[in-house]
C-alpha cells in the first residue's frame, strides 16, 4: 500500500510553531479560547503551510513565499498621525490597542477584552480547512478592537483603526457593527517600516445592518521587507450600502482576502482596489461575493501598477445563488505592467445559478500609450513626469470615487510618493 509522505515542515512553519509555544502564556483569553488557539495552531502544524494545490492559494504558494517568520519580541513602534485631521484614531501598536473614548452613539472595547471574557472563542474559528489567515491570526491574536454604531447614528469624523509595528509580529482583529441606519468612513491602516522584518495578520469582520452606509479604506504601507495577510469578512442587510477601497502601497508579501455576503434585498457592494507592486514583491488580492437574495447589485474594480519584477494576483469568485433574481454584478481588473519582468494574474470566477441577472467580468494588460506620452514630452514635460501623470491618472479614477475630498487628495499624495520611489 502507497502511504503519502507528510513532508517535513519549512523553516517558516517551525518558526510558527515555535513562537505559538514561546507567546502561549502571554496570550490572553479563558479556557475557551486557549483551547480554540490550541487547535488553531495543531491545524496549521499538521496541515502546513498552503500550496498551489490548494485552489484558492495556486498564485500564492505561501509554503515557498513565506521563508522567514521573526520571532515575537518587544518593538521601537509608535502610533503615528492619522491620515486626516482630527480623525477619531483606535491604534493597534505592535498588537496592543489603547484606551480612547469613544464618541456619542459608539460602543467600543479592546479586543483583547473580549478574548479574556471568553466572548472571541466563537469568533477564532476559521473559515474553512484553507484558511491560513484566519488561523494564524486566531492562534496569535492578542488585541484590537471591537465597536457598534448605534441605529441612525451619523459620524462626522472618520474612524482609523491603525496597525503599527516593527519588525517582529503583530495580529490584530476588528470587528465592527453598524447598526440600522447607521453611517460611518473607517480606514484600516497598516503600517511597516524597513528597520526589521515583520509578520502581521489582520481579521476584520463587519456586520452591516439593514439601511446602514459604509465606506471601509484599507490601506496597506508595510516596509519594503514586512510580510502581511489582512482578511476582511463583511454581511450586509437589506438596502446597505458598503463600499471598500484597498490600496496595496508596501510589503514584500502581501494577501488581502475579501468575503463579502449580500444578504438583504436593494444591498450594494462598491470595491475599488489600487495595487502598486515594484521590486520583487508578491501581492495577492482574493475576493469571494455571494449575492443570496433577489434584487442585489456589486461593482468590483482592480487597477495595478506593475514595475521590476514584482508579482501581482488578483482573484475574484462571484456566487449567485438560484434564488438571488435581479441581480447585477461586474467586475473588471486592469494592469498597467512597466517592466518585461513583471506579472500580474487575474483569475475571475462567475457562478451563477440564477436566470434572470446582469453579471460580466473583464480583464486588460496594457503599457503606457506611446501618444499620450510623445503628447505630454512635446510641451516640455520630462519622461519620467510624463509617465508618473499617466500613471497617476490610471489609478487616481478610482481613489476620486471616495466621498472625503482630504483622503483623497492624501492617498493621491501616496500614490505620487510611490511613483516617485519607484518609477
Amino acid at each position: 500500500m502507497n502511504m503519502q509522505t507528510k513532508p517535513p515542515r519549512t523553516a517558516a512553519e517551525q518558526a510558527i510553531v515555535d513562537s505559538f509555544a514561546q507567546k502561549l502564556g502571554d496570550l490572553p483569553g479563558d479556557a475557551q479560547v486557549t483551547t480554540a488557539r490550541d487547535a488553531l495552531l495543531h491545524d496549521i502544524a499538521e496541515d502546513g503551510l498552503p500550496t498551489r494545490r490548494i485552489e484558492s492559494w495556486h498564485y500564492t504558494d505561501l509554503r515557498n513565499l513565506l521563508r522567514d517568520v521573526p520571532a515575537p519580541g518587544p518593538s521601537s513602534a509608535t502610533k503615528a498621525d492619522p491620515l486626516v485631521r482630527g480623525s477619531l484614531l483606535l491604534p493597534t501598536v505592535q498588537g496592543m490597542s489603547a484606551e480612547i473614548e469613544a464618541p456619542a452613539g459608539m460602543d467600543l472595547v479592546p479586543f483583547v477584552d473580549l478574548l479574556v471574557s471568553g466572548e472571541a472563542a466563537k469568533m477564532l474559528k476559521p473559515r474553512g480547512s484553507d484558511d491560513l489567515i484566519g488561523r494564524l491570526n486566531g492562534a496569535f491574536v492578542a488585541d484590537g478592537y471591537s465597536f457598534k454604531l448605534a441605529a441612525g447614528t451619523s459620524l462626522e469624523d472618520i474612524v482609523e483603526l491603525q496597525s503599527v509595528q516593527a519588525g517582529g509580529q503583530a495580529h490584530n482583529r476588528f470587528l465592527a457593527m453598524f447598526e440600522t441606519g447607521s453611517k460611518a468612513m473607517v480606514v484600516e491602516r497598516h503600517l511597516g517600516d524597513d528597520s526589521h522584518a515583520g509578520l502581521s495578520s489582520s481579521v476584520s469582520t463587519l456586520e452591516v445592518a439593514d439601511g446602514a452606509d459604509v465606506t471601509w479604506v484599507i490601506v496597506q504601507q508595510q516596509g519594503g521587507t514586512d510580510q502581511h495577510l489582512g482578511q476582511l469578512n463583511a454581511r450586509l442587510g437589506a438596502d446597505a450600502k458598503l463600499r471598500v477601497f484597498v490600496v496595496n502601497a508596501g510589503g514584500k508579501l502581501i494577501r488581502q482576502e475579501l468575503h463579502v455576503d449580500v444578504q438583504g434585498e436593494g444591498a450594494h457592494l462598491d470595491l475599488r482596489t489600487v495595487n502598486l507592486l515594484a521590486g520583487d514583491s508578491h501581492t495577492d488580492v482574493t475576493l469571494t461575493l455571494g449575492h443570496r437574495v433577489p434584487n442585489t447589485t456589486s461593482s468590483e474594480i482592480v487597477r495595478n501598477v506593475v514595475l521590476d519584477k514584482a508579482r501581482g494576483v488578483f482573484q475574484g469568485q462571484i456566487c449567485v445563488a438560484q434564488e438571488a433574481q435581479k441581480t447585477d454584478a461586474q467586475m473588471a481588473c486592469n494592469t498597467l505592467l512597466l517592466s518585461d519582468d513583471g506579472e500580474f494574474a487575474t483569475k475571475p470566477e462567475l457562478e451563477i445559478f440564477a436566470d434572470d441577472v446582469v453579471c460580466a467580468h473583464g480583464a486588460t494588460v496594457i503599457d503606457l500609450d506611446e501618444d499620450h506620452l510623445f503628447y505630454l514630452m512635446a510641451r516640455g514635460i520630462t519622461e519620467k513626469s510624463a509617465r508618473s501623470l499617466l500613471v497617476n491618472g490610471f489609478v487616481d479614477e478610482l481613489i476620486g470615487e471616495i466621498e472625503h475630498e482630504e483622503l483623497v487628495g492624501v492617498l493621491e499624495a501616496l500614490v505620487e510618493q510611490w511613483l516617485a520611489a519607484h518609477a
